[in-house]
């Protein structure tokens, strides 16, 4: 997927959390979005995924050379993020299947592959209010790289990992990146991006 944004900006009441931002996020490429906590990252990060509108500009997604309608982006975003909570009261099982309504999960994988895959085998009748936050975290993380998107976004993925978890990260996403369009948010922690080859510094479009 190809995201445009055109002179986009965003503000909140008084506060302009970026403006006249003009970016080309080609189909394909990696790209970390850096910049300290409460620079506007994961706003923008929002803005690319459809979720909120810009205050000015535009923002257009493309899809194999066509314009996908606004209302349709969401099929084809998948977004890992820290604010972005779990339903609690369902299980791991639960979870999944709920997950699969809206997006099906890459190859035909199944609510047992993403378990296994996420080291979560032993908690699929768990219910997610008494999983840790590292085990919550990468089932986050497993929901997004193991959906069936073109356009993967993922905001500070690094949170809540111990470091044999940063490198289960690093190789799911080896393993699920293929062709995919990817943003990361990042305050500068190399292992959360060191998949990516493009970078853009939040700081260059604030007020």
């Amino acid at each position: 997927m190809q995201v445009t944004l055109q002179q986009a900006g965003k503000v909140f009441g008084r506060e302009i959390v970026f403006r006249g931002l003009d970016h080309v996020f080609a189909p394909g490429s990696r790209t970390v979005v850096l910049g300290p906590n409460g620079s506007g990252k994961s706003t923008l990060l929002q803005v690319v995924a459809g979720a909120i509108t810009p205050s000015t500009g535009r923002v257009e997604h493309l899809l194999h050379g066509s314009v996908v309608d606004p209302d349709q982006v969401y099929r084809h975003v998948s977004i890992a993020a820290p604010y972005l909570g779990l339903y609690e009261d369902l299980s791991l099982s639960e979870t999944v299947e709920t997950h699969q309504r809206f997006k099906p999960l890459r190859m035909g994988l199944g609510v047992r592959d993403l378990a296994r895959i996420a080291y979560l085998d032993q908690a699929l009748d768990k219910p997610v209010r008494n999983f840790s936050s590292g085990m919550k975290q990468r089932l986050k993380l497993a929901l997004a790289i193991l959906s069936d998107t073109s356009l993967l976004l993922l905001d500070e993925p690094a949170s809540n990992l111990d470091a044999e978890a940063v490198n289960w990260y690093q190789r799911l996403l080896d393993d699920h990146l293929d062709a995919r369009t990817l943003l990361v948010c990042s305050n500068r922690q190399p292992a959360e991006h060191d998949r990516c080859d493009r970078e853009l510094d939040i700081a260059h479009w604030k007020g």
